[in-house]
This record gives structure tokens, sequence and C-alpha cells, in this order.
């Protein structure tokens, strides 16, 4: 079963993925995130239903802070006879708590949760939301990372790692914490790298942090993987972000060889469990490499490509006799 994940309208362009992640290309969307969904089945990624190949009938409909086209779409594929799941496309509770912020879209998607086959829920905190607007089956099933594919290997030698990497960049979310990291961080002493794409008024909130510290400040947006080749470079990925997010950091972490600690994304809790000591991590060599392993262990277990396809196909396997 090859899964078709469909944001209706959506920017991100058609995407097939015949080879599961595939090899490393900059020019693409990387395989993470909504996209792994269909990338560990060997499906695609599509913004229109007319574009969903007839085969693959299972379908992950995405949804977004206008659900009208989400609405059509599902109304399309069901008269279609697909099997058809929903998911929230930003689904931080931050964030699905502004897209509910209106009686019209509270009304769209009750509608939505009550016409669909289920719900896949990539966090634990949005199960309970999605029972109580309708779903009729919920599956909680963390975003998958290539965890199991050797060409999205990230890894670089400890010797060569140094420092913290600052997960969040967002002043003005504030359940991402972004100062209260940066300040603690900043007060270890050791090297810091942080993405600053707030220009100079970022500049000046780092200022005032770091006051001369060690800081490493990039401050243009990077490819995904030269973006994971500077976060290799470091020895510890520390945030504080709070939002329940589906933990993107984090698999960019597990993708890097890496701990990551402070935040409590689902990636971040399934990978990383508490995280450990950033102190230790930083000076302890073989707490460091314990760490990794720990982590990497349970993600070919519970976040790889591979053991999410198999609970993906089961979950649609069991909408589609419901």
């Amino acid at each position: 079963m090859q899964i078709a994940v469909l944001n209706p309208g959506g920017r991100d362009a058609e995407q097939r993925f015949p080879d599961g992640a595939g090899t490393v290309d900059a020019r693409l969307h990387a395989p993470v995130n909504y996209h792994a969904y269909a990338a560990c089945t060997q499906g695609g990624f599509f913004r229109d239903t007319r574009a969903i190949p007839s085969d693959m009938r299972a379908v992950l409909l995405l949804l977004r802070s206008d659900l009208k086209p989400a609405l059509a779409a599902l109304e399309t594929l069901k008269s279609a006879g697909r099997t058809v799941a929903t998911s929230w496309k930003e689904s931080g509770q931050h964030q699905v708590a502004q897209q509910l912020d209106s009686a019209a879209t509270l009304g769209l998607f009750r509608e939505i949760c009550a016409l669909a086959d289920g719900a896949l829920s990539s966090t634990r905190e949005l199960v309970p939301l999605y029972r109580a607007a309708g779903a009729r089956a919920v599956e909680f099933l963390p975003t998958p990372y290539p965890v199991d594919d050797a060409r999205w290997d990230f890894s670089r030698p400890l010797a060569e790692r140094s420092g913290v990497f600052i997960g969040t960049r967002e002043w003005d979310v504030p359940s991402r914490n972004h100062a209260a990291a940066l300040l603690r961080a900043c007060a270890l002493g050791g090297p810091v790298t942080v993405f600053n794409l707030d220009g100079r008024a970022g500049r000046g909130k780092l200022d005032a942090i770091f006051r001369g510290a060690p800081l490493h400040m990039i401050e243009k947006r990077l490819p995904y993987p030269d973006y994971l080749r500077e976060m290799a470079k470091c020895r510890v990925v520390f945030q504080l972000d709070s939002s329940a997010v589906p933990g993107q950091v984090a698999g960019d972490a597990l993708l890097c060889r890496m701990p990551c600690i402070g935040g409590n994304g689902a990636v971040d809790r399934v990978a990383f469990g508490d995280g450990g000591n950033l102190e230790l991590l930083l000076r302890d060599d073989k707490a460091w490499q314990d760490a990794v392993d720990a982590a990497q262990a349970r993600a070919h277990e519970a976040l790889s490509y591979a053991a999410c396809a198999v609970r993906l196909r089961k979950f649609f396997a069991t909408l589609a006799v419901v």
C-alpha cells in the first residue's frame, strides 16, 4: 500500500517517492515531516486530487487554516471510494489553537472529522481533539525519519564537533522559549550556533545575550542538506520548546547522529526521552556516545521508515474495512 499525502492548494510541488527517502537532493522537498508519511511507503505528495494515481487508494489529507479546500477534496476522495485520514499540517498546540479560532473553522473541522475515515495525529496531544471533533478512529504516529537509510546519515566524528546548536529561532512565539534557551546556552561559556532570520532586530537581541561570548550566527535560510551539515558541526542540539510540535528539530538531530535535549515534541520524547544533562553531554565523550546510541536504537524501532511504513499500512487497512 502506497500512501498519498494531499495538501489541497498548497505550495509544495507534487513529488513521488518510488525509492523511499531517495538520494539527498537540495532541489527537492526533503522526505521529512508530512512528506515522510508518503516517502516511507513509496507513495507521493500532491496538491490536487486529480493528480493522485488511481492505485493509491489510501490518502492522508492535510488540514490548513482555510478548511474549505480540504472539505471539497475530502468529498471528492470519498465519492471515488478512497480511504481518507486527516491531519493538521501545522500541528503544534499553539498553531492548532490559532487555526480553530473562529466559529466557521470549528464547524468545518467537525464536518471533516465526521466525514473522514479517521485521523492520523503526529503528536499525542492532538489525539483527544480529533476524537472530540468526531473522528471515528485516531492513531498517533510520529513523523518518520530515514535513520535506516545510509544516504541520509549526516554524522560527523565527535572530534570534529563542538558547542551547542540552538534548535529554535522564533522570538515572538512564547512557547518556543527561544530567549531562555539562548541564555542557558550562553551561560555554559562554549560556542553556540544559532540561526537569525530577523535581521537587525534579531542581532540586537543576540548581542544583548552573548556580549562577546562565542557565537556563530547564520543569517540566511539554507537548503535542508546544508542546514543539517551546520547542525552536525555541533555536539548537542538544545531547545526549550514547549509547543508540543511533531519535533522536526529532534528528527534533524537523529539524522546528524547527535543528542537533542530540552524540547517536548513528539520525536523528542520518543527518541530522546528526557534528553539528559546538557553540561555532561558537552564534556563527557562516553555520555555523549551512549546518548546517541540509545536515541538511534529507539528511532530505528519507532521512527524509522521501515517501522512507520508497517504502522501506516496497518492503520489505513483497518480504516478501509470499518
